[in-house]
C-alpha cells in the first residue's frame, strides 16, 4: 500500500482535517501520534513509551498485539473477514453466541450481535418496544433510567443518558423523553437505606403503564461520573421490575468481562436482567462489536407475532472477523488468572488512592474491582494534566473532576506501581502546587 501523505505532512493533515471524540477540530490539545503498541505499552512517534492505564476505554484487557489475538485475525483473514448476516451465516458468530450463553445469568440465551455498545442500547431499547407491542401493550414505549448514567452516543442512546450533567443536552430537544429517577447514593449494602429507591420506586408505581424497560448500568456508573453503588439497590430495581411487568436492561458494556472483580456486575447482586447489552471488552480492543442477549420468551413472543421479526439489522452484524477475535478473546479472559489480577489492582489502588483523601483539592478517592477514580473539588486542566501524565510515561484521560484509570489485566505489579504513583504525583503536581 502506497502512503497517501508523506512522513513530514500527516500529522499537519490530521490535525486540520481529522476529528476526535468530544474535542473541537481546531484549537484542542494535539494528540499524542502512537506508532505501536504491545502489551501494557504505547510508543509514541518519537520513541517515548507510555503505560496505559485506560485500556483504550476499557476495551484492550490483554492489552496490546497479543499473539493469541493477533493470529486469530490472521486465521479468520484466510477463510473471510466478513459476509452478510442477512440469509447467511458461519461458525465464527455461532461459537461467540455459544460462549455468550454459557457465561450470562440464565436465563439470557438469545443473542442478537451488532456493531458498536451504543448499537446494542438501541438494540435493547427496541426490543423491549417490539415485545410490548407484541403482547398487545403498544403504549408500553418508555424507558425508565437513572440521573449520572452514560449509554452512548447514538440517539435513542443519549436519550437514556442524563439530559443535564451528561454530555448530550444540546439534544435534548430533539429526543425522545424518559423518565429519570435520582442516582442512587448508598455504596455498600450494609448502609442501605430504603429511601435510595424511593424515588425511583414512586416513579415506577406512577407510570408503569407507559414504561418498557428500566435501563440501568450495574454497579457502575461509568463515562457519567464513574459512580458506584450498592448491590441491593440493583436488587431493589429488579423486584420494582418483576412487581410491574417492565423489562430490565443490563447495560454491561463497560463493566462485563472482569472489570469490576465478577465477569459481569450484575452477578454482585445475584440478579440476571431479561436483556444485557455486552461490548468493549469482547474483542480485547481488536475491533468493534457488540452483543444483545435475551430471554426466549422475549424472542419467541416478537417472532410470533405482527410483523414476525425483530426489525433490526445492522450492515456489519456479526462480521466474522470481530467474531473470531472475540472468541480468541473470550478464551484468552478464562484461561487467564483475571480473579487473582483483578484483586491485585484493587489492593493497589487503595494503597495509593486512599491516602490522596486526606490532599486539599481531592473531594473522594473511590475503586471497585479493576477501576480505580479520583474525584476533584475542581475540573482538571486537560492539556496540563494530560502533558504531565506523558511526560512521567503513563497514559490516562481524565474528564470533568474525574482522574481514573482501568488499566489491562496483564499490567504487572511494576508496572502498576508505576502508572499509580505518576498518576497521583501528577495530580498533587497539579493542584497542589
Amino acid at each position: 500500500m502506497n502512503n497517501y501523505l508523506s512522513d513530514a505532512n500527516w500529522l499537519e493533515f490530521e490535525k486540520n482535517h481529522v476529528w476526535h471524540p468530544y474535542a473541537p477540530l481546531e484549537g484542542a490539545l494535539p494528540p499524542y501520534p502512537v506508532k505501536s503498541a504491545q502489551g501494557v505499552y504505547l510508543t509514541l512517534e518519537d520513541g517515548r513509551k507510555l503505560i496505559d492505564g485506560m485500556s483504550s476505554w476499557w476495551s484492550a484487557i490483554h492489552g496490546y498485539n497479543h499473539p493469541i489475538l493477533n493470529q486469530a485475525a490472521k486465521a479468520q483473514l484466510d477463510s473471510m473477514s466478513h459476509v452478510m448476516f442477512g440469509g447467511l451465516t458461519h461458525r465464527p458468530a455461532a461459537e461467540l453466541a455459544a460462549r455468550l450463553v454459557s457465561l450470562t445469568p440464565e436465563p439470557l440465551e438469545k443473542v442478537f450481535l451488532c456493531d458498536s455498545g451504543s448499537v446494542s442500547v438501541e438494540v435493547a431499547i427496541k426490543l423491549a418496544i417490539q415485545y410490548w407491542a407484541a403482547v398487545g401493550q403498544p403504549g408500553k414505549q418508555r424507558m425508565l433510567t437513572v440521573r449520572r448514567g452514560y449509554h452512548g452516543d447514538t440517539a435513542g442512546a443519549m436519550a437514556v443518558c442524563d439530559p443535564e450533567t451528561g454530555m448530550h443536552h444540546l439534544f435534548t430537544q430533539i429526543l425522545t423523553q424518559q423518565f429519570f429517577a435520582e442516582a442512587p447514593s448508598v455504596v455498600r449494602d450494609e448502609d442501605w437505606q430504603d429511601s435510595d429507591i424511593a424515588n425511583f420506586r414512586s416513579l415506577i408505581e406512577t407510570h408503569h403503564d407507559q414504561i418498557a424497560a428500566v435501563i440501568i448500568e450495574p454497579i457502575v456508573q461509568g463515562a457519567g461520573g464513574m459512580r458506584f453503588y450498592a448491590p441491593e439497590y440493583l436488587r431493589q430495581v429488579r423486584g420494582l421490575c418483576d412487581k410491574f411487568k417492565i423489562l430490565l436492561i443490563a447495560d454491561e458494556i463497560a463493566t462485563g468481562f472482569g472489570r469490576t472483580g465478577k465477569m459481569f456486575a450484575c452477578e454482585h447482586a445475584g440478579i440476571s436482567p431479561d436483556i444485557i447489552c455486552l461490548g468493549k471488552a469482547m474483542t480485547g480492543g481488536y475491533l468493534s462489536l457488540a452483543a444483545v442477549l435475551t430471554t426466549a420468551e422475549i424472542s419467541r413472543t416478537i417472532s410470533a407475532n405482527p410483523p414476525g421479526a425483530f426489525m433490526h439489522g445492522p450492515t456489519f452484524m456479526a462480521n466474522p472477523l470481530a467474531c473470531a477475535i472475540a472468541n480468541a478473546s473470550v478464551d484468552l479472559l478464562l484461561d487467564s488468572p483475571w480473579q487473582e489480577r483483578i484483586p491485585a489492582m484493587t489492593e493497589a489502588f487503595a494503597n495509593h488512592l486512599q491516602p490522596c483523601l486526606a490532599w486539599d483539592g481531592v473531594a473522594d478517592v473511590r475503586w471497585i474491582g479493576g477501576i480505580g477514580v479520583l474525584e476533584l473539588e475542581q475540573p482538571v486542566n486537560l492539556t496540563s494534566i494530560t502533558r504531565r501524565f506523558v511526560d512521567k510515561g503513563i497514559w490516562a484521560r481524565p474528564f470533568g473532576r474525574l482522574v481514573y484509570v482501568m488499566p489491562p489485566y496483564v499490567i504487572d505489579d511494576k508496572e502498576l506501581e508505576t502508572l499509580l504513583s505518576a498518576l497521583t504525583q501528577t495530580v498533587a503536581e497539579e493542584f497542589m502546587g
